[in-house]
This record gives C-alpha cells, structure tokens and sequence, in this order.
C-alpha cells in the first residue's frame, strides 16, 4: 500500500525505536509529527529528517503524563496536516528495582508514562482515526507478557499496556481503526539510561522495530495482526 502522503504522531520519538519509526516513516514519503518532552531536541531530530526525506517532520514537545499537552500535539497535527492516519505511542521509561528498594516516585513515573500517557495518546487521537480510518500501534515488550525479578513497575506498565490495546482493538475495529501492538525482545537503545557496545550485537537494531511499524501499516486494511513478538535471532554473539 502506498503510504505517502499520510500523517503520523510518534511519541518518544528522538532517539532509538521512536527515531528509527520517524525515518522510517519520513523515507517512505509521509508526514510526521514526532514527539519528546525536551521540545529542542524533537526539533533538531525533525529538521534532520525532513532533509533526508522525501516526507516531512514536524517536531513538538509533548509531556504524555499531561493530557493537554498531547491534547495540543494533536490539535497542531490536524491543523498542519489536515488528517491523522497513523498513531505510534512509543514514549516510555524503563528500569529495574526490587520491590524492596522501588520508591513510590519511580513506580508512579513508569505507570504514568507508559501506561497513562498511553491512554492519553489514544485517547486524544481516537476522534481523527476513526475519520481518517487509521492505525494506532502501540510499542509493548517481551516484559509484558514475561515478568522479571526487579521488574515490579516495568512489568506491571507493560503487562497493563497489553490488555489496554487489545481492549482498544476490540472498541475500535467496527469503526474502521485497526490496533496492534509491537512487544520487542533486547533492543540495541539507550534505554533505561545504557550504553550500547559492542556486545549488544546480537539484539535488534531499532530499525527493526520501525520495519515492523511499516509492515503492520502497509498491510491490507482487511487484515488485523493486533500482536506481534519480535525477539533477537539469537541470545547472545556465541
């Protein structure tokens, strides 16, 4: 399906999976408005892409915790672009901590990033999707259907942002909206603060994530994959 032309918001969108969705989608001649907190920086990251091109970005700060910021992402999106065709709500945190050592302030900043400011997103978007008769993908992970020692906060937004979507698919596909959402394995990204070297070679590239973003919007809109899994080939360099 040819896809330029079309509009996309990519939350958490200037470095690892959200950046590479943003190239992605700007290289295959859309226009995107893409997200972060720090407004500069989505700045910088949107005149980049719209010099490789062919599409066009547009980058704005938007804090997903506060619904009104998103609330006036969208509002800014429509009235540049006319349209919204295609929701990415990437923008999350991550970490570990035991429960014996989780801090209420960390457990709160987790849920109400990649949870709530989910449903914010969506939430927000809805109305323009369903004329448009788009796409949200929401970008989960592996820990949402696994759960890990010292992964109380992450896992809890993450198995939480897997019911929230399916429930999501479920509300929207009579209206023309298909939901899906990408649930990654080990990504190479500076999440959670990491360095990435040499030894994460073996994980997925962030592009990866963006093909995958790609693939699920370019298919049929008779076809609805509302999960996919997608883990590294491999475990390790060995």
């Amino acid at each position: 399906m040819d896809i330029s032309g079309k509009t996309a918001l990519v939350t958490g969108a200037t470095r690892g999976i959200g950046r590479a969705t943003a190239h992605a989608l700007v290289g295959a001649g859309m226009n995107v408005v893409l997200t972060a907190r720090n407004g500069e920086e989505a700045g910088r990251v949107a005149r980049e892409l719209t010099q490789a091109g062919p599409g066009r970005a547009m980058g704005l700060a938007c804090d997903v915790r506060d619904l009104t910021s998103v609330e006036g992402v969208v509002n800014v999106t429509l009235g540049e672009f006319g349209a919204l065709d295609l929701l990415v709500a990437n923008a999350g945190v991550g970490g570990r901590a035991s429960i014996v050592d989780l801090e209420p302030e960390f457990w709160h900043e987790v849920m109400n990033t990649n949870l709530t400011g989910a449903f914010h997103s969506v939430k927000v978007a809805v109305p323009a999707l369903i004329e448009s008769e788009g796409m949200i993908i929401t970008i989960g992970s592996l820990a949402g259907a696994n759960f890990f020692a010292g992964g109380a906060a992450y896992n809890a937004s993450k198995f939480g942002l897997l019911g929230f979507t399916q429930a999501v698919m479920l509300d929207l596909r009579d209206h023309g909206v298909r939901v899906s959402t990408i649930m990654p394995g080990s990504v190479a990204t500076t999440f959670a603060d990491r360095a990435v070297t040499d030894q994460d070679a073996w994980k997925l590239d962030p592009a990866d994530i963006a093909e995958t973003v790609l693939y699920l919007f370019r298919m049929p809109a008779r076809a609805l994959p509302s999960k996919v899994e997608i883990r590294p080939a491999r475990t390790s360099l060995s």
